[in-house]
């Protein structure tokens, strides 16, 4: 881009237009920003979205640390002791292989020197059946990564909604701002033809004064309208998670179309069969179900089978070792009916899970048609809006005719001026209204 300034140009001038095209002209070359960029932007990089790609993770973690209970238990220790303690120092000398005739004297067993015992231990234990307990416990860790992924799922399409609404606001109120950029050349144009008239004696200073005071008023809402458009474009990148500064051109919207109808029945049925929410409700019956067959599997004996070697010495580089393998079994005979406890609060659990999985199934179905509702709203207001448009612009065209040729006074000259701009503002808020309902109806079908 070639800049060409005159030296008479002021410097201060120079600086500000210079410090603009530093701003502006990066986002200038850049292809715009459609709606699925930014929804896809949102769904990756959105602080919302990593957490729960994170908790998916953890999640999967858990199923390794519920599969554990299917493999042996092993520990190692290494420990020293000293002392004199008859019964230490007798089973010390035999576990060491160093008891000798002279240990069994009286005094020896009574009064026994100071010993020393390094010993170093490996043992091992293997369940061999415990009712289902493990088993429960790694459906229940593979039930919650499917909570989790239902979840991810979740967010992403709560995140495409946050996105569109966040796009939309900036089309908005880049509309508004454009539309009092608008409305400000067409009231200075206004007072320039009501100061001719003036001048003409034509009209009174009473007219130039209301035109002013129009023009005061349109000035305001442009400031209003350009600090709606920076705090929209932050909410954007926000939402977006890019850094709050970042500048994107934005892509127009185009008039949407309503989409052909579908009965209420059909759009019931896809939203009952993806809505995250009800696949959480689900998922949630079969995890009380789990945890109930875990309670009762602390019923059921456990048999499992041990194995250890360990070493003992006198001095750290001199044992003597020893082994030993066992079996057994444990059985649950009574422990303060807390078992009777935990298993009657899971199956109530149970109960509640299914109920909730109910309320949700409600919740959907009237979310569907609350979201198909709203968006045929939106589409009938936004034909509507087509049509005030075009209808307050051919009035302000008759308006300031009729003005002119001295048919008309000051104010039905103003109120076509701001009748202009709020159906401008209308027509924008239904386009916008349409996109954010039609995603809506999408998240609400679990699209």
């Amino acid at each position: 881009m070639l800049l060409m300034i005159r030296t008479s140009t002021p410097p201060v001038i120079v600086a500000a237009l210079l410090g603009w095209l530093l701003v502006v002209a990066p986002a200038l070359a850049q292809a715009p920003l459609t709606l699925q960029d930014a929804i896809a932007k949102a769904t990756a990089g959105n602080a919302d979205a990593r957490i729960a790609a994170l908790a998916e993770k953890e999640a999967g973690h858990r199923v390794d640390q519920a599969r554990a209970g299917f493999l042996p238990r092993v520990d190692a220790s290494e420990t020293w002791q000293r002392g004199n303690q008859p019964v230490f120092v007798f089973g010390s000398l035999l576990a060491q292989r160093r008891f000798t005739e002279a240990d069994f004297a009286l005094d020896a067993l009574n009064r026994p020197d100071a010993l020393d015992n390094f010993r170093v231990a490996v043992g091992a234990e293997q369940s061999i059946y415990d009712g289902g307990a493990t088993r429960a416990r790694v459906r229940a860790a593979r039930l919650g990564v499917a909570l989790a992924a239902s979840g991810t799922v979740g967010v992403r399409q709560a995140l495409a909604v946050a996105a569109t609404q966040a796009y939309g606001d900036v089309l908005q109120a880049e509309a508004s701002r454009q539309a009092a950029d608008a409305a400000l050349e067409a009231a200075a144009a206004d007072l320039r033809r009501t100061t001719d008239r003036r001048d003409a004696g034509l009209v009174t200073d009473a007219d130039v004064l209301a035109v002013e005071v129009h023009r005061a008023t349109v000035e305001e809402a442009r400031l209003r309208a350009s600090l709606a458009s920076d705090l929209a474009r932050a909410e954007l990148n926000r939402v977006m998670g890019e850094p709050l500064d970042t500048v994107f051109v934005l892509a127009p919207l185009a008039p949407a179309e309503a989409p052909a109808r579908q009965a209420l029945a059909v759009l019931e049925a896809e939203a009952l069969a993806q809505r995250p929410e009800l696949q959480q409700a689900r998922l949630a019956v079969d995890l009380a179900g789990t945890q109930v067959a875990e309670a009762k599997a602390s019923y059921m004996p456990q048999v499992f089978a041990q194995a250890g070697w360990e070493g003992n010495g006198g001095a750290w580089n001199d044992r003597a070792g020893s082994w030993g393998v066992a079996a057994g079994v444990r059985i649950n005979v009574f422990r303060g009916f807390a078992d009777k406890a935990r298993i009657a609060e899971v199956s109530e659990a149970t109960r509640r899970r299914a109920l909730e999985r109910e309320r949700a199934e409600t919740a959907i179905r009237l979310d569907v048609r609350s979201a198909v509702a709203r968006l045929e709203s939106a589409h009938a207001r936004d034909a509507l809006a087509r049509s005030v448009v075009t209808q307050a612009a051919e009035r302000q065209r008759i308006v300031r005719d009729r003005y002119e040729q001295g048919l008309t006074d000051v104010t039905a000259l103003l109120r076509a001026a701001e009748s202009v701009v709020q159906a401008q503002e209308q027509q924008i808020r239904a386009r916008v209204d349409v996109l954010v309902h039609a995603a809506s109806l999408d998240r609400a079908l679990g699209r």
